[in-house]
């Protein structure tokens, strides 16, 4: 059964909904008045230039930064009348910057297992074959099932974000916000990671995910949405089939783009003439 927004009944309730949001740090706009509604079978792209906001509002997203004005709400609950670490359960986040934390020499699928703990290491609480067992379903859902018993610091870089996104999927969220995860990678690990994250995309069971990324060529075939960031304010929002266009991205950089789509694939060059 579908509700008048063309949801259904089990989709009404938005995995997040954020609503007026506003940042000011060290006296500086950083977004201002950004709304967000994702729903649980939705699938968002963050589009925008550097400094135009999208990692702020993924932190945000995550409850990990708080905004200067404005409400969020994940599957009902809202920040600041929910305990925030309930909140923080519904919400898986990926972020290269835990790379750097990690002890190398933990196996790829302790990396995993921590999470459900919200730990880094093993060594202050008990894990068992059930715990084993689903970080393994979550390391082969990301396509690194074989290197399970690897160190993770003896993995590539493409190697190491699919684990840490398999970490994030570790307590079963209902949500996963991915800040830009294909960075930095060579062409092999870029597109081995986007293709596990279009198999993710399309798994019934897959949460509701938001990813941040400046560049299209990175987004996955089986994302829906997309969000375009201009100077911290939103500037475009909806279907990526409806919105993701020449002029709006142009507008959006700019800049003069061409935008071209191959077998469901986004690449953008500049436009000459």
């Amino acid at each position: 059964m579908e509700t008048g927004s063309g949801y259904s009944m089990s989709e009404a309730i938005a995995a997040i909904e954020m609503r007026d949001i506003s940042l000011i740090r060290d006296n500086k706009q950083v977004l201002s008045n950004v709304t967000l509604e994702v729903h649980t079978k939705d699938k968002w792209v963050i589009l925008g230039a550097n400094g135009s906001g999208k990692t702020s509002l993924l932190k945000i997203a995550g409850l990990h930064l708080h905004p200067s004005s404005g409400t969020i709400s994940v599957l009902g609950h809202e920040l600041g009348k929910t305990d925030i670490r309930k909140m923080r359960h519904l919400v898986g986040f990926s972020s290269a910057a835990l790379i750097d934390i990690l002890r190398p020499s933990l196996l790829a699928k302790d990396v995993v297992m921590t999470a459900k703990f919200g730990a880094l290491e093993p060594w202050w609480n008990s894990y068992d074959e059930e715990d084993e067992d689903i970080a393994l379903s979550h390391l082969e859902r990301l396509g690194v099932m074989n290197f399970a018993n690897r160190t993770f610091g003896s993995l590539s870089s493409g190697e190491k974000q699919r684990v840490l996104i398999a970490r994030s999927l570790m307590s079963n969220p209902k949500l996963l916000l991915l800040d830009e995860p294909a960075a930095g990678l060579d062409f092999p690990g870029r597109e081995d990671l986007i293709q596990s994250l279009n198999l993710l995309a399309n798994d019934p069971i897959a949460p509701a995910i938001i990813m941040v990324t400046h560049h299209v060529e990175e987004i996955p075939e089986g994302f829906t949405h997309v969000l375009l960031l201009k100077n911290g304010a939103h500037f475009a929002s909806g279907k990526i089939s409806e919105l993701l266009t020449s002029e709006n991205l142009s507008a959006c950089f700019d800049m003069s783009l061409q935008l071209n789509n191959s077998s469901g694939r986004w690449y953008a060059q500049l436009s000459i003439g």
